[in-house]
């Protein structure tokens, strides 16, 4: 086991003893477990699952973001994160066709941060897939 905290801008989202997790890095997903050398690597918006203390698998959504791991305790640092079971998929699909409305250049004259509405694309376009395959194994165990 080792010490997880995953932290927002807004809060600590996360803090127990985990057996391991899998991150979204930015070169491929990256597996840490007990006693893994020491490691701080960018995360891009991806799944991010945790085996908790209980043994028991939980899965978030995560953004863009940081992990660090040393001395059998990890740090994340996340732009966001949320349960995929608490993801609201109608306030997703609104913020995709926002972003993509921003990329486009729609229904504005402001100067668009073309970057920051990228990466909104890409956060919003994890959500929907997250919490529509959450959905999908929810319905396919019925």
């Amino acid at each position: 086991m080792f010490q997880l905290s995953v932290v927002t801008p807004i809060q600590v989202f996360y803090e127990d003893e985990v057996g391991g997790l899998i991150a979204p890095g930015e070169a491929g997903y990256v597996g840490v477990l007990t006693g893994h050398a020491p490691l701080i690597t960018s995360l891009k918006p991806g799944l991010l699952t945790i085996r908790d203390s209980l043994d028991t698998v939980v899965e978030f959504a995560i953004a863009n973001g940081f992990l660090e791991m040393s001395n059998n305790r990890a740090t994340i640092l996340a732009d966001a994160i949320e349960y995929i079971e608490k993801i609201d998929l109608e306030r997703a699909l609104a913020a995709l066709e926002r972003a993509d409305n921003r990329i486009a250049g729609v229904n504005t004259t402001e100067d668009i941060d073309q970057s920051r509405a990228k990466r909104a694309r890409s956060r919003a376009l994890n959500r929907i897939d997250l919490k529509e395959r959450l959905d999908g194994d929810s319905r396919g165990k019925n």
